[in-house]
């Protein structure tokens, strides 16, 4: 048989990786393969490489098998460690093994490459680990401890009370087993009495509480659950009247309200305006639960349930907050038909406003009125309206008084918006003998206030970026604000940027 017609079918087929070099890579190999092309004919031009590729010629034709011949391989022994340094010592590369999609012979059995004492490692298949189930269409199961633990105590509560717990008598399910504010209780034991028999058994309380996968909710979500109605993704404030009206009813903070049924129903009402006016953004009345987890309501909830003077939970509850936006509405009703007009809102804060911002209000603009009369103002507006107005550095403020001066609506306010508001104030400064401060001048500190992305204009996103952003407004239609901003004590000057007026 011919060597170099054996070299030239070997040649053709040459793989890279068949080499196994240490000084070179498989992939360095592959990348460049005149490399490997020119390595394997110095290899094929050795002398021993010859003899060595007679010699297993020989053997295959006379039929002995090539791994049977020990001797055969020891007596070329001497030969292959005499190549040179490039091979490692004790490596065959003849009999290295063959790749089956790079050589066209792939048919004829191949050698492992561990009989043949190559450094190739055998690659393991990766271990499939079984995913765990992640979603549960009806809420994830309670760990068997947890539930156990929540029968037990349940168990514990309801062995006195065979048949049932009353509304009042399911107050200690609702707290130490529910962990829920006391005031839910009712709204609790609505939900699991369905069928309005003034009683709820251990048994339903276990189907609708454990096997209905409440209890490994967050309290967000189990609060929302509760309130919510059954064919509605979505809390309105019908929903929240129940648990205010409880609340004035048991917490000990407002028992001096039991004697007063109007001052109790204006306090839910009032409680239920500031909830929705803080959390629900969307401004269509519906409060969904993702706005419901990103609020701060639930742990007003617990807060109030936990203090006794309701006037310390700032958030959402305190009376005096209450007391303050109730007394000042009356006050500027004054025929006391519970609406008020723009003669009315103009004398709010001592003549503080303009007579252009209250007409910008009065369009509803900033926020549609739900009085349903024409050029009134219910007491759920002026709500709205005071919490903008005392406290302009939260979101729901600012967006408020940007939709007021942004005059043809297109997002952004321009020199012209801020100059047409400003002029009210300029004039009201010269009739009250105030040194008057020029627009130009003006519009350079705001300028260097608020810092927009670009002087032309201002945007929403501008403002929500300063913490300055109040006294922007001030400086347009709020007089008594604006002087006092102007005229305002240096060394305070760090109180007043950290002051914020919890409404």
């Amino acid at each position: 048989m011919d060597i170099d017609a054996v070299v030239g079918g070997d040649f053709a087929s040459l793989d890279p990786e068949l080499l196994q070099l240490p000084e070179l890579s498989p992939f360095a190999l592959k990348a460049s393969p005149q490399i490997a092309d020119d390595l394997f004919s110095q290899w094929l031009s050795l002398p021993q490489t010859g003899r060595l590729v007679k010699s297993l010629i020989d053997d295959a034709s006379s039929g002995m098998s090539i791994g049977a011949q020990g001797n055969s391989l020891s007596a070329n022994a001497a030969g292959i460690n005499s190549l040179p340094s490039m091979f490692q010592a004790g490596s065959t590369p003849p009999l290295s093994p063959r790749s089956s999609s790079s050589s066209p012979r792939s048919s004829k059995p191949k050698s492992s490459p561990s009989s043949l004492g190559s450094p190739l490692k055998l690659v393991s298949e990766p271990v499939r680990e079984a995913i765990p189930q992640f979603y549960f269409q009806n809420g994830r199961p309670p760990p068997n401890g947890l539930k156990e633990q929540c029968l037990s105590r349940t168990d514990d509560l309801f062995s006195s009370h065979m048949d049932g717990l009353q509304v009042q008598e399911f107050k200690t399910v609702t707290k130490e087993v529910c962990k829920l504010p006391t005031f839910l209780s009712s709204a609790l034991f609505r939900k699991i009495d369905v069928g309005c028999s003034g009683i709820v058994t251990r048994d339903a309380f276990i189907r609708y509480w454990v096997d209905g996968n409440m209890m490994t909710m967050d309290t967000a979500t189990q609060v929302f659950k509760i309130l919510k109605q059954s064919d509605c993704n979505y809390l309105t404030q019908v929903d929240f009247k129940p648990v205010l009206l409880e609340l004035v009813a048991t917490h000990p903070g407002l028992e001096f309200l039991h004697g007063t049924p109007e001052f109790q129903e204006r306090y839910g009402e009032t409680v239920i305006y500031r909830i929705f006016y803080y959390i629900s953004r969307s401004g269509t009345g519906r409060l969904t639960l993702r706005e419901l987890k990103r609020g701060n309501l639930i742990a007003a909830m617990q807060h109030a349930d936990e203090e006794e003077d309701i006037n310390k939970v700032l958030r959402y509850f305190s009376y005096e907050h209450f007391y303050v936006i109730y007394c000042k509405f009356w006050e500027l009703d004054t025929d006391h038909d519970f609406f008020i007009d723009k003669e009315n809102l103009i004398r709010y804060g001592n003549h503080a406003l303009t007579y252009r911002i209250v007409d910008r209000i009065f369009s509803q603009v900033p926020r549609k009125f739900t009085s349903k009369i024409e050029g009134k103002m219910g007491y759920e507006d002026f709500v709205y309206f005071m919490l903008s107005e005392e406290d302009k550095s939260c979101e729901p403020s600012l967006e408020y008084w940007f939709k007021c001066i942004d005059l043809d609506g297109n997002g952004v306010l321009t020199r012209n918006e801020l100059q047409f508001f400003y002029e009210e104030q300029l004039h009201r400064m010269e009739c009250m003998a105030q040194e008057p401060v020029l627009f130009e001048d003006i519009l350079c500190q705001i300028v260097d206030m608020i810092g927009p992305e670009k002087e032309d204009y201002f945007t929403l996103k501008d403002l929500k970026g300063c913490k300055l952003s109040g006294n922007f407004f001030n400086i347009l239609f709020n007089l008594n604000k604006f002087i006092a901003f102007e005229s305002r004590d240096p060394f305070l000057i760090r109180q007043v940027f950290s002051y914020k007026l919890v409404f």
